[in-house]
């Protein structure tokens, strides 16, 4: 997907974004709870959620960690950041800036180091991984860590070929987001978990047509309807069962922590 795109893309889809990617009642309970968990995080930390979204995931961690320092919540679409509630939660700080902002500090923050950021599948909208994860380490206390949640290359979704064979042209390998982190100093382990899905086949075409993942945006609607066409053919059971597999890629700043 052209990265110029990327903005447009959530803005058009903020309204009914949460919509789209909630997928259960427990998925966002489950992701929030492994990104607690793999940051182990305190109430004490000052956390970072680089490319929020809607804040979801950083509004459960808030639940499960009740933090001293409002997360901080930082993305390019205000039309995003304006889900999170006007005015927004005090447990969380909404910030319009995207990785590269935070990376080179071209945005002021509340505190000058951070204890933990994570990125929630947002890596691969940057620009230049290796850099920006240079300057988002920079900006860790010693101690701190950053947790980068992705996809790996290939995916089981039940996607038409075309979309499926993209996503693994364009996503970057988690392996060799390892490196990069590594490169930036940082103390760095990868991990995959799963999680089993379970949706009723007519919402997940309505989830592929409103193109609730950021490379179908890369295909015209015809192109996008014909995909459809293709996903009832291959699919007709009426609930698709499929897992969801996420790279944890945790990196630790040596140094004693506060």
């Amino acid at each position: 997907m052209d990265r110029r795109d990327v903005q447009g893309h959530y803005e058009r889809l903020a309204a009914e974004y949460d919509e789209h990617w909630v997928y259960g009642p427990h998925y966002i309970t489950w992701m929030s709870a492994h990104i607690t968990e793999t940051l182990h995080l305190s109430s004490t930390d000052r956390i970072a959620d680089i490319g929020c979204g809607t804040g979801m995931f950083a509004r459960e961690v808030a639940r499960i960690v009740n933090p001293q320092h409002a997360i901080l919540c930082a993305d390019p679409s205000l039309a995003m950041l304006h889900q999170i509630g006007t005015p927004p939660p005090a447990t969380l700080t909404p910030i319009v800036a995207s990785a590269e902002d935070i990376a080179v500090g071209r945005v002021q923050l509340l505190c000058r180091q951070l204890d933990a950021i994570w990125l929630k599948e947002s890596v691969h909208h940057v620009a230049d991984p290796a850099t920006t994860l240079y300057g988002l380490a920079a900006r860790l206390a010693p101690g701190g860590r950053l947790l980068v949640v992705m996809l790996p290359t290939g995916i089981e979704y039940p996607l038409f070929q075309a979309a499926l064979d993209r996503f693994t042209e364009l996503q970057p390998n988690p392996e060799l987001i390892v490196d990069y982190l590594r490169a930036a100093g940082l103390q760095t382990k990868l991990r995959y978990v799963d999680y089993q899905l379970h949706l009723d086949r007519e919402k997940y075409i309505g989830m592929v047509r409103a193109r609730y993942m950021s490379v179908l945006s890369t295909f015209c609607d015809s192109e996008v309807e014909k995909g459809i066409e293709e996903m009832r053919a291959a699919h007709p059971e009426p609930v698709l069962a499929f897992p969801d597999r996420f790279a944890f890629l945790l990196g630790v700043k040596p140094g004693e922590g506060r």
